[in-house]
């Protein structure tokens, strides 16, 4: 595809110069001209390098797609750290936060992919806390290791079996024990999850899932982080866990559920009783309820949107967007503020979480966790999720 090879050939003209036998950090960016042909979600799929991450913003006006890693970390806050001493702007961070939000899988990224609108651009990133010339030649051999094709999306394979994490009866034991503690008082409500492994006659082949997925599910985020050939992690989300823009913050309460309908006059009908409904909308204001209390200590005011109606594919949700400006912004803390919501985990929060550890017979690990991208000026993640073995 002459677009890639045209860019990666000037990558590697951009490596031609010397690099100096110091520590550093250099960017080399060239522009990338956009055509029908290309899905840069394909393109990364068929390259032999990990991690691979690929993210598509909600509204479809910024998509990113990666590949390898200068350099990695298992928490946001290293990753900000990062950051902070490296002093630079233009150095994007990318992974995913786990349901424990002090753990995570984030990586400064080898070569990165980005569209902003109708304009893209192919970045090589070179970094190193000893000898820039070493990672220079890394880089060429990185490069050099790229094939311009993309992958085709196969079809998945025959399901073999399929297994429940609880079974029937244990998911209704679950849900006594979960209302027989709210009863009691010991917390308001709690969000339980259950655990399905599939299991196919061949390995699938998750950029062809993402790709179907990313044609069917619109007005989503949709997210893909595979950290080898055999395991990945990816998800196509309507909901944003929260977006800044310097110390603009926004987030919003996704809670209060129905279905949706092919037929735009019943899926009005099945919107306009759910915007009336009361037991979803208090479902919906608990959630705006545990965020705003969560963010008092952040920002001096929070502004409540009214409340609307996100239709999906097979659902429709009701939606109250959040807006503030924090008074110091950081995300390590917008993350141990915001996650997990009480739309994932319960209220409050602390005596949900110990109810999940004690019952739910699986850790959840990136499951309800936030997949997203984070620099010096922004940063933005989502929520929710499948995963690949």
């Amino acid at each position: 595809m002459l677009s890639v090879s045209t860019a990666l050939a000037r990558l590697q003209d951009g490596l031609g110069e010397s690099f100096p036998d110091l520590p550093g950090t250099r960017i080399i960016d060239v522009a990338f001209p956009l055509n029908d042909a290309f899905d840069p979600l394909l393109w990364c799929g068929q390259q032999a390098q990990w991690p691979q991450f690929y993210w598509q913003q909600r509204n479809g006006d910024e998509e990113l797609a990666t590949l390898g890693a200068v350099k990695t970390f298992f928490s946001l806050d290293a990753a900000n750290r990062f950051l902070r001493q490296a002093g630079r702007q233009d150095l994007r961070i990318c992974g995913l936060n786990a349901f424990e939000p002090q753990q995570g899988s984030l990586a400064l990224p080898r070569l990165e992919w980005r569209r902003c609108g109708g304009r893209a651009v192919l970045r090589l990133v070179l970094h190193s806390d000893i000898s820039l010339r070493e990672d220079a030649a890394t880089a060429r051999a990185f490069l050099a290791s790229l094939t311009t094709t993309q992958a085709t999306p196969g079809a998945i394979p025959p399901l073999l079996s399929e297994r429940h994490s609880s079974d029937y009866p244990q998911w209704q034991a679950m849900i006594a024990r979960a209302t027989k503690a709210i009863s009691a008082g010991e917390m308001d409500k709690v969000v339980l999850a259950r655990a399905t492994d599939l299991q196919f006659a061949a390995p699938l082949d998750a950029v062809s899932i993402m790709a179907a997925s990313r044609r069917s599910n619109l007005n989503c985020f949709h997210f893909l982080m595979a950290f080898n050939a055999r395991q990945a992690f990816f998800g196509s989300t309507p909901e944003r866990l929260w977006r800044r823009r310097g110390a603009l913050l926004r987030t919003e309460a996704l809670a209060g559920t129905v279905a949706n309908h092919q037929e735009d006059a019943k899926a009005q009908q099945l919107a306009d009783w759910l915007m009336k409904d009361d037991k979803n909308q208090r479902e919906n204001m608990l959630v705006v309820e545990d965020i705003c209390q969560r963010l008092q200590s952040e920002a001096s005011t929070l502004d409540v949107l009214p409340p609307q109606v996100v239709r999906l594919r097979k659902v429709q949700h009701l939606r109250r967007c959040i807006w503030t400006e924090l008074a110091a912004p950081d995300d390590s803390r917008c993350l141990l503020q915001l996650q997990p919501t009480a739309a994932v985990a319960g209220l409050p929060r602390r005596a949900a979480l110990a109810f999940i550890q004690r019952h739910e017979p699986f850790s959840r690990e990136w499951y309800a966790g936030s997949p997203g991208i984070c620099h010096w000026r922004k940063a933005s993640f989502a929520w929710r999720c499948v995963r690949r073995k």
